[in-house]
Formats: structure tokens, sequence, C-alpha cells
């Protein structure tokens, strides 16, 4: 490739009269004020403006743009200010890299403090799932999603709109701005509606900190002991633990009143739960595919792990079995769920019904519990088959089988069966325990 070259002390006339030759695939013409400067024109009758020097011993080219966006003066200035650096010995593309990393850098950090709570929850719901699992237990990423609704829609019991989440406030604060004083604040609005719910609330928001203090692109936004606050720590309501449960001598009068519920449903439901021990979503949703009646098993849903089996006991048997089968779920509802979904004002009529002052859904499953000691079963048993998570007890816990299992259920269910004063023959023919019209 040729060029043309010449130097001149460039005019504007100059600049603007400058053209390439036709037979040429470029023309220069050097500024003799700036002698680092040229203008540069082509066939095509574009016109820029570039600085060429030498740097340690090579030819350093830096263009400077187009005669319609840049008058000679500020080419020459520019120039001039490239041969300063030139002459300190520093490339001025490389310093223009760094100003414009640097500048890069600092929109990104404004960007990122500008992120908001309410920005990065939803990220937070998508990978911030616990430790050793492949995802959120369905029940607690629905109250992940309640704890910042916007509320106002129509509550589903009673009238009126419902209010907003407890965490919704919190969901404008930049992630940045979210510190000791705003949690304080928030909370201590909170708690004048619910204490107990603002402190499930904050326990939960932790939650969310910590995994923001693990992602590189959040930790430095975020301080993680900001709901470790002394002054919100110490209005945290007490946590008693619950120790409620069926006394033996209850057990009759409370089995009496759950078994004259005119609700069957719901009968066979809490009944199941004392004869397992299960969590009260577990056999809620409980369905008809996880009963195997042949090798009298069920297959529930487990809060540890995705699922548990465990054996179908006699009368659990002809229990279940006594069910008329109305859609998927084993406890049907004509609700929308399709399956129980509350049966708390069942539980209460029975518990009126037994003169029984207070027995929660987790008192059934701790009764179980202590009804199977009091059976003779071994703990590591008992703690398999309510879905206890595998720990080191007494007796060294080992999973039992099917069959290894099946006798120390049936024990505890003969147990509570006697304590119940229920006569069960279980040679009767399944689904003979009550007729179903």
């Amino acid at each position: 490739m040729t060029a043309t070259t010449n130097r001149v002390r460039l005019t504007v006339g100059r600049v603007s009269s400058f053209t390439c030759p036709p037979e040429k695939s470029q023309a220069f013409l050097w500024d003799t004020d700036v002698p680092a400067l040229m203008l540069r024109a082509t066939p095509t009758g574009r016109k820029t403006y570039a600085f060429e020097s030498r740097l340690f011993g090579k030819t350093l080219r830096i263009g400077i743009g187009s005669v319609e966006t840049w008058t000679l003066e500020q080419a020459r200035e520019q120039a001039r200010s490239y041969s300063v650096l030139v002459d300190k010995g520093q490339d001025p593309r490389e310093l223009e890299r760094q100003q414009k990393a640097q500048q890069e850098a600092q929109r990104q950090q404004a960007k990122a403090k500008a992120l908001t709570v309410g920005d990065v929850w939803p990220l937070y719901l998508d990978n911030g799932r616990p430790k050793r699992r492949e995802a959120w237990k369905p029940r607690y990423l629905a109250d992940l999603h309640a704890m910042v609704s916007a509320g106002g829609e129509p509550k589903k019991r009673g009238a009126g709109l419902t209010r907003p989440g407890p965490l919704y406030p919190l969901l404008a604060l930049p992630l940045s701005g979210v510190t000791e004083d705003a949690l304080k604040l928030w909370f201590d609005r909170e708690a004048k509606i619910g204490k107990h719910q603002a402190a499930r609330a904050l326990m939960m928001f932790r939650g969310f900190l910590r995994w923001c203090a693990s992602q590189p692109e959040y930790r430095a936004l975020v301080d993680r002991e900001a709901g470790q606050a002394p002054a919100i720590l110490q209005n945290l309501p007490a946590t008693t633990r619950r120790t409620d449960a069926l006394e033996a001598a209850q057990v009759a009068g409370w089995w009496s009143g759950v078994e004259q519920l005119s609700n069957y449903a719901a009968s066979a439901y809490l009944r199941a739960l004392l004869l397992t021990g299960a969590r009260r979503e577990e056999m809620a949703a409980l369905r008809w595919v996880d009963v195997d009646l042949r090798w009298r098993k069920l297959t529930l849903a487990d809060k540890v792990e995705d699922s548990r089996t465990i054996p179908l006991t006699p009368y659990l048997h002809h229990l279940i079995a006594s069910l008329p089968k109305r859609g998927e779920y084993v406890f049907a509802s004509t609700g929308k769920e399709g399956r129980i979904v509350d049966v708390r004002s069942s539980h209460a009529k029975a518990l009126q019904s037994a003169a029984i002052e207070h027995l929660t859904f987790h008192g059934l499953r701790r009764s179980f519990s202590l009804l199977g000691e009091a059976a003779g079963a071994p703990a590591g048993a008992i703690a398999q088959v309510m879905g206890h998570k595998p720990s080191a007890t007494a007796e060294g816990y080992r999973p039992r089988s099917m069959d290894a299992l099946r006798p120390f259920l049936e024990r505890i269910e003969e147990h509570i069966l006697e304590q119940a004063g229920v006569q069960f023959d279980a040679t009767t023919e399944p689904g003979k325990l009550r007729a179903v019209s």
C-alpha cells in the first residue's frame, strides 16, 4: 500500500480542500505546528485526524477522530496531550484503557449500590436453596413468597383484604442500606402487629443475608450480621419449647372425641397422625398411589429427605381402606386443594369433647413418640417412622428394613389402641371398620 505525505501548516481551508488522489489508497497531510498531528484522507472522501509518534522504538499511531467531529484546534490539543505522555514513556492507549476500566468499575459499583432487596430476592428464591437440598421444600417456599407479598388480596377466611407480608417493606431497601438500624426500625414496627411473625420473618431474612454474603457480586454490599444486632435480639420473643402431648389417661377421651366427628375424613386423618407420628402436611398430602395395600406400606413426603416409606399397620390399613376414593388424595376434601388442609376446627371439637384444654398437631406427633417409648419400641425405630434426621442415639442409629420396622410399629399401634379402649379384630376384612355411604 502506498501513501502520499506532505508537511504543511494545517489550516481550516487546507483541511477542507485536501483530497486523496484517485489512484492512491490514502493520503496524509502533516501539521508543522504539532508535528505528531496528521490529516488522513481516503478516495471515498473520508478525512480524519490521527496522532503518530514513536514509543520504545516502535511506531505508535492513534486515531483522533473525523474532521466533521473534531475542529483543527481540538485535534492539535489532543495531539499535544498524547505527545506529552509519549515523552514521559507512557502509552496513551493504555492510559485510556485504564480510564475506561475505572469508569466501568465505577458504573458497575454505582449500579450495584442501587440494587434493592426486591431485585435480589427472586434470585435468592431461585438459587438460595438450603445446603444438601435440590430445592426448597414447597411449604417453606410458599412462606418465603408470602413474607414479601404486597397484600391487598381478598382474604380466604373472613372479610377484607390481606395485609402486606412482614418482609414487604424491606424490598425497596438497597442492599447496602440493610443495616442494624434499618432492621431494628423495621422489626419494631412489625413486632407491634405480631411479635412471633416478625421474629420468624427476621429468621428468614437472615438466611437471605447469609446467601447474599456467599455470592461474590453481592458480598461487598451486605452486612451479614445486620440481623444479629443486640437491640433486635433482646426484643425477640422467648422461644419456649412446646411440650404438649396426650397423657396416657387422655388417649381414650381424645380417640372417642375424634371418632365421633361428623367429618369422617378429618376423623381418620387425626387418628392416622397419632398412629404414625407423621407431620400434618405429610399425612394431608398422602395420595392413593402412595398407599401399597398389597405389601402394606405408606410412602410419605418427608421434610428431611424427599420421601420415606413406613409399614402400613393393621388398624391403619382398615382405616384407610374404609375411606371413599374421591380423587387422588386419601384424605379428600371438596376444597380447591382437593385434600384436607386445615382441620383445626374439627380437632378443637374433639378436644372439647374430651375436656382436653390444648393439644397441637405437633403434640400428636410428640404423643406418638412418647407412646412408642411406653410400648417398648427402640428409639431408632421410632425416629425412623417419624422421619427424624438420622443421628447417633443410645442404641446407635441404623435404618431398619421394612420387615424389621413393622413389628415395632405394630406394637406401638396395639399399645395406642389399648390406651384408647379400642377392640380391634385384625382378621376383619379391610374397609369394614365403618360403612361408607
